[in-house]
């Protein structure tokens, strides 16, 4: 079976040709789950092809605000005050990570929290591809009794030492990730590697000053906080058809990766009279995706729905001639 042979540690000697040539196991710690929270530590392990450990690296960032959950994290005010500014770090980072298949547990959060340090700072992460350890132990049907980073590293004995600390973090996952590919190569599994867009257009919204003095003023936020938009003046006319204009009223959802910050493309859709939808049903008329393959939850049901799927350059050209509601 596939989870027996998932238990295996040694290198299997035909390693699979279309594997990556090296990996970069990274852990964030961050202000909170938001998009406009920011990095206060970032941890990079350099992996080569059959995940053999080649150096380690570690910073703090000093996010200029308020560092959020201290309690999670263990960073202070008073320690991040004189650490690099993310810009400082940004060359030996993207240094770092080049030519590299970015490796993290919940690879999504990971590199959309780098994408957008990167779009701030007017630079572009050299990385093309992401692999979810997460997303692994699902391909490899491992026996964990949930997908926390503490259960990968219990089934292969790797211990803990100081967790949510990035350098810990990382050292965990890089040791976790290592049998995990061996593993995977000798079944000849398909890595889940899926695409990194860097975002090409960001636009920063100011962050609420927090009150000075302790940490009780922390925004506690969720990974994609909603937020409130006016109801759509349009009744939903129907799905989208392939080769005709998209329509006022039609309710488009967003999922994976998008070249343009999220929500700048919610905000354009809103403005050319669409719905823009946070879920999939059977109402919905589009989604726009530029992983059709990555196997999400709305690619899921878009697929069980019918609904029909486009990419973002589709929909940026669709948005151009939008036709107008009826009446």
């Amino acid at each position: 079976m596939l989870e027996d042979r998932a238990t295996a540690v040694s290198s299997p000697t035909q390693w699979p040709a279309a594997y990556p040539k090296g990996y970069a196991v990274v852990d964030v710690e961050t202000t909170g789950l938001a998009r406009d929270d920011r990095i206060i530590s970032a941890a990079v392990y350099r992996l080569d092809e059959r995940g053999e450990v080649q150096d380690h690296w570690y910073s703090m960032v000093n996010p200029e605000r308020d560092p959020g959950p201290v309690w999670i994290h263990g960073l202070t005010s008073e320690m991040l005050e004189g650490a690099p500014l993310f810009s400082d770090i940004a060359e030996e980072f993207a240094a770092r990570l080049d030519g590299r298949v970015l490796v993290a547990h919940n690879a999504v959060f990971d590199w959309q929290m780098i994408a957008r340090e990167y779009a701030r700072a007017r630079r572009e992460a050299p990385v093309r591809q992401r692999l979810c350890t997460i997303a692994l132990s699902k391909e490899l049907g491992l026996p964990l009794p949930n997908f926390k980073l503490e259960s990968l590293a219990a089934h292969y004995g790797v211990v803990q030492q100081r967790a949510h600390h990035a350098l810990d973090d990382a050292r965990v996952l890089a040791e976790a990730f290592r049998p995990s590919l061996r593993a995977a190569a000798a079944v000849g599994v398909r890595l889940p590697l899926l695409e990194c867009r860097p975002l090409t257009e960001w636009s920063d919204r100011p962050v609420p000053r927090q009150p000075s003095g302790g940490y009780g003023g922390y925004r506690s936020t969720s990974w994609r906080p909603s937020r409130k938009r006016p109801a759509c003046p349009h009744p939903n006319p129907g799905r989208y058809e392939d080769g005709k204009r998209l329509k006022q009223g039609m309710r488009v959802a967003f999922s994976g990766d998008t070249s343009v910050d999220r929500e700048l493309l919610e905000d354009r859709a809103t403005e050319a009279g669409l719905h823009v939808a946070s879920s999939i049903s059977r109402l919905t008329s589009l989604l726009v995706t530029n992983d059709p393959d990555s196997g999400t939850s709305k690619v899921a049901k878009a697929r069980q729905f019918g609904t029909p799927i486009v990419d973002e350059a589709a929909f940026g050209q669709l948005l151009r001639d939008v036709e107008p509601a009826d009446g």
